[in-house]
């Protein structure tokens, strides 16, 4: 994963539970540097020793840490200079949703090692979608619901998820329902 993803999870913790708090996920985690470089590379290993070593240090599951930090990335990246390329992409939940690809092809002409998760959505009715969410990376399912709860808050829905019990034990694919 490239840098910036390890650099917002850096940002909610020291935002949520301080300095030392990172300090000391930093220290039980296997990143060695002293920093993140946004645009970096990093292996996917490093993201996955920070998300265990903030699950040991704040006495939270790994899917809760995940799930927290797919929130909070939606907010991080507004705010870090990308609220105009977020809109290009969707005014609306519905119409960003059914440009995740098209974001996704975009970031990787940027950030050529980006292995981005693959989407589909389907309309059910006006407030009523159906997302499938699929990816070669293992047990980041709890992130997209992380993302989701973020999306609904920046297009002000109060978004109602419900993952199908047919993906629920699958660690690469999910479809959730939507609706508000």
């Amino acid at each position: 994963m490239y840098g910036m993803v390890n650099k917002a999870i850096q940002e909610l913790v020291t935002t949520n539970y301080g300095e030392s708090t990172w300090n000391e996920i930093k220290e039980k985690s296997t990143f060695e540097d002293e920093y993140f470089i946004s645009m970096k590379s990093y292996p996917d290993e490093i993201t996955f020793s920070l998300v265990g070593a903030a699950s040991e240090v704040l006495q939270l599951s790994p899917e809760a840490i995940l799930e927290a930090f797919g929130e909070y990335w939606i907010l991080y990246t507004a705010d870090e200079g990308y609220k105009d390329i977020l809109n290009i992409y969707g005014k609306t939940l519905p119409e960003f949703l059914g440009n995740l690809n098209l974001l996704h092809e975009q970031i990787t002409l940027v950030m050529p090692n980006l292995k981005p998760p693959k989407f589909s959505v389907e309309k059910l009715n006006e407030n009523e979608f159906v997302l499938t969410y699929e990816s070669e990376r293992e047990g980041l399912k709890p992130m997209v619901r992380g993302l989701l709860v973020g999306l609904g808050k920046r297009f002000d829905i109060e978004l109602k998820i419900k993952e199908s019990a047919s993906t629920q034990a699958d660690k690469h694919i999910g479809e959730y329902e939507l609706s508000w």
